[in-house]
């Protein structure tokens, strides 16, 4: 049985874990979350878990512009407050440390291309620098005695989650037209992340993982499969891709920064997401099909 200990209260990542492990991996995982607000957690003991699940931080900002705050914010949770709990743990004798990194960390080589095991991460935003930080300095930590592992997922989707996807599912299942827009995307969808750090942990797992669903992803493909699933009649057609393009010189209103991040190309070569162990439990379609039947 691992003992785990998930940072981060009320997090959608670490209640879906939390979840998840209870329903799935009982028997070999056991789970208890702290939130690391405050003071107060500097004074637990992380003694007795075999692992910490680090997944405490603060979104990227969705306004295509960071503000000082934000980047002051970033660094230092992102950073700061993750390399300190990474080093608690390692002091107070836990073995393994799961580190949830980014995508983003690649920067714009990602939207260039696929990334693949030679990419060199070149983060381009502060939210990017503060992950990659402590993405670095964490890894550095890493001895015979305590592992590291990094997971540096796609955009990852599920019931409940936030960020681009539920604008394209309301999009999806309420407008009448969507362009049939060329693009590409690596996803993970959060069933597949959680039994992916399921195995990672029951495993005692180390070094850098790039999970990813099996299936890249072109974001009119997705709006078709939500609008499938939900009962909405959409059309879809390359006749209507001269709004890509008008969506992204909109200065107001954020469209341009969303229509950006809707349409861009980010995928992972699918030979660096496959590992000995089987985490997807779900396919893209049936994943949709769980998602939006249950709205």
């Amino acid at each position: 049985m691992k003992r785990v200990l998930i940072t981060g209260k009320h997090s959608y990542i670490g209640t879906s874990f939390e979840s998840w492990a209870a329903a799935h991996h009982a028997s070999d995982i056991a789970t208890e979350t702290i939130s690391l607000r405050g003071t107060d957690w500097r004074g637990r003991s992380f003694a007795g878990f075999d692992s910490v699940f680090h997944v405490a931080g603060i979104a990227h900002a969705d306004s295509g512009h960071e503000t000082d705050e934000e980047k002051a914010r970033y660094f230092a949770v992102n950073r700061d407050l993750a390399i300190e709990t990474a080093a608690k743990a390692k002091s107070d004798g836990v073995k393994q440390f799961v580190l949830m990194s980014s995508m983003l960390v690649y920067g714009n080589v990602a939207y260039a291309g696929r990334v693949n095991k030679n990419t060199t991460p070149t983060p381009t935003t502060c939210y990017a620098l503060s992950k990659w930080q402590a993405d670095e300095k964490i890894r550095e930590l890493a001895d015979d005695g305590f592992a590291v592992a990094t997971l540096r997922p796609p955009m990852i989707y599920g019931k409940g989650c936030k960020g681009n996807y539920p604008l394209l599912s309301k999009i999806a299942r309420h407008a009448p037209i969507f362009p049939d827009y060329d693009n590409e995307r690596s996803m993970l969808f959060i069933e597949n992340l959680c039994e992916f750090v399921s195995q990672v942990i029951i495993r005692s797992k180390r070094g850098v993982f790039f999970p990813q669903n099996s299936e890249y992803v072109k974001t009119s493909d997705m709006v078709r499969a939500i609008a499938q699933a939900s009962g909405h009649k959409i059309f879809i057609s390359r006749l209507f891709n001269f709004l890509v393009p008008l969506g992204k010189s909109v200065k107001f209103f954020r469209i341009a920064e969303r229509t950006n991040k809707a349409f861009a190309s980010m995928s992972y070569e699918k030979d660096l997401s496959d590992y000995e162990f089987e985490y997807r439990v779900a396919d893209f379609e049936t994943s949709i099909n769980m998602i939006e039947r249950e709205k």
